[in-house]
């Protein structure tokens, strides 16, 4: 498990990190300066959200702008899978089982909810297998997209 977990925080940055190259086709700016615009926003999330509002503010609606679009919703659809695996305590049972607990407080309007616990089985190395081959999906269709719109790539 944990070697998938590993596989997932490399594919995710090396995934993230095509944002740059979309940035710097949509802007027009260096890829310096799109990394520094890139590194400058400290989120996943904010990352993704500032290159779908620059696709809407300045490419027409049409085949580009939809399908750069649809690559940044799958990516953030996917975000879930990483911030469950790397947004968690992990616990090792003596048996060999392993679980996560989430480190999120859920405020609800008379309680809290805290570590939501879940063991991982088979079923869920299952998923995060599957999710790890979404993820690689993307990063060949992000690389595609970014060829054929003669986004910088160098």
């Amino acid at each position: 498990m944990l070697l998938r977990v590993g596989r997932l925080n490399y594919a995710w940055s090396n995934t993230e990190s095509l944002l740059i190259h979309m940035l710097a086709g949509l802007t027009g700016m260096e890829k310096s300066a799109a990394v520094v615009v890139f590194l400058s926003v400290s989120s996943t999330r904010g990352r993704i959200e500032m290159v779908e509002r620059l696709a809407k503010l300045v490419r027409p609606a049409g085949p580009e702008q939809q399908e750069l679009l649809e690559l940044t919703g799958q990516f953030a659809r996917l975000s879930a899978v990483r911030h469950r695996y790397n947004h968690s305590i992990w616990s090792f049972q003596e048996d060999g089982s392993i679980s996560t607990i989430l480190m999120r407080i859920a405020d609800r309007r008379d309680r809290i909810h805290m570590g939501r616990k879940q063991t991982l089985g088979s079923g869920e190395m299952l998923q995060l297998d599957q999710d790890l081959e979404m993820l690689s999906q993307l990063n060949r269709n992000i690389w595609r997209f970014l060829l054929k719109y003669r986004y910088p790539i160098d």
